[in-house]
């Protein structure tokens, strides 16, 4: 059977009695074109079941119409061991490029092989986004130049930058401790890496400190062995606690996947959580709807920072100082009630 020939504007252009140029400016909205003749062309490419070639048209005007996102994993990972916080910040950047019109060119890199960020200049991408875990140096090492120019934005790099988007990180260290604070927990432990290449961590130890400090309770800072994934790093953290019998009555954890670690180390060790230890993590990862007790956690608001993020993206002049995106409070059951 003999393929259909496509429709192109010159067949638009004939059967409106028009010139190619005028079809191309009269689709697209051209203020230059007159109601009457948009109308006549409108109908001819209706008529002709003629389709715009989207891509070709963003192109003309100088846009991609594409906004390129990198997700950056652990060395030998493969996507699907992606952290499930980057894969929600993913999923939420995506739909708010999808709400603009957008197409959203998404690339998982853990190993050199895989490095790649020149997607402005070859064309593929209008600005290039950021995101993912910072445990891989030589990832960011790659990325570190790209991250100083303009149509660039990222998230929680390990770089203290002056264009990057964060998580209210002391606001949400206050929420967690004040929240364990209510339930009556006193002996409240942070358990999390304090220093090092994950910036965001330490913010939250420091305003766990302040928020203490404030209400005239001792702080102390349990780090996990850095050695093994965060899961892993939480229940070790926490059976160290126990082995030592360091007193405690509420944890605070760094990020969700520490935290789930640690309730499996809590319940194997016959500690009640929420009647005699109080849990609250960080991320608002959907899996800690079903650990056992669902998880209390401090949430970002991811639809804010997938619109921050794609903002930044697209800007020519974007702003020199950080933005923190604002967090919340998901109460589940790690947590007693308020006394």
């Amino acid at each position: 059977m003999k393929k259909a020939r496509r429709v192109t504007s010159i067949d638009v252009a004939e059967a409106a009695g028009v010139s190619q140029s005028t079809v191309s400016r009269a689709l697209s909205g051209c203020d230059t074109i007159t109601e009457a003749t948009r109308a006549r062309v409108v109908e001819a490419a209706r008529a002709l079941d003629y389709r715009v070639n989207e891509h070709a048209a963003r192109l003309r005007r100088g846009s991609t119409g594409t906004v390129a996102v990198i997700v950056i994993g652990r060395a030998g990972a493969a996507p699907g061991a992606i952290n499930p916080f980057h894969y929600k910040l993913l999923g939420a950047v995506c739909a708010e490029a999808s709400a603009r019109g957008l197409d959203a060119l998404v690339s998982f890199q853990c190993d050199p092989a895989q490095f790649y960020h020149d997607h402005i200049e070859s064309g593929q991408a209008d600005g290039i986004i950021l995101i993912g875990t910072t445990v891989n140096e030589p990832a960011w090492a790659f990325h570190e130049p790209l991250l100083k120019r303009t149509n660039i934005a990222s998230w929680a790099s390990p770089f203290e930058l002056k264009g990057e988007i964060r998580s209210d990180n002391s606001r949400a260290a206050h929420l967690a401790t004040s929240r364990l604070m209510a339930a009556g927990h006193e002996a409240i432990l942070f358990v999390g890496p304090t220093k090092g290449d994950q910036p965001q961590f330490g913010e939250r130890y420091r305003g766990y400190v302040a928020a203490m400090e404030q209400a005239g309770l001792g702080h102390t800072a349990i780090e996990p062995p850095a050695d093994a994934d965060r899961g892993t790093q939480g229940r070790l953290a926490v059976e160290q606690l126990l082995a030592q019998d360091t007193p405690f009555d509420g944890l605070f954890f760094a990020c969700d996947a520490l935290a789930l670690g640690g309730l499996d180390a809590l319940s194997a060790a016959g500690r009640a959580v929420p009647e005699e230890v109080g849990v609250v993590g960080f991320d608002g990862v959907d899996s800690g709807q079903h650990s056992n007790p669902p998880l209390t956690t401090i949430e970002p608001d991811f639809a804010e920072a997938a619109r921050q993020l794609v903002e930044r993206a697209l800007a020519s002049d974007p702003p020199a100082f950080q933005t923190r995106v604002p967090v919340m409070l998901v109460e589940r059951a790690s947590v007693r009630q308020p006394r």
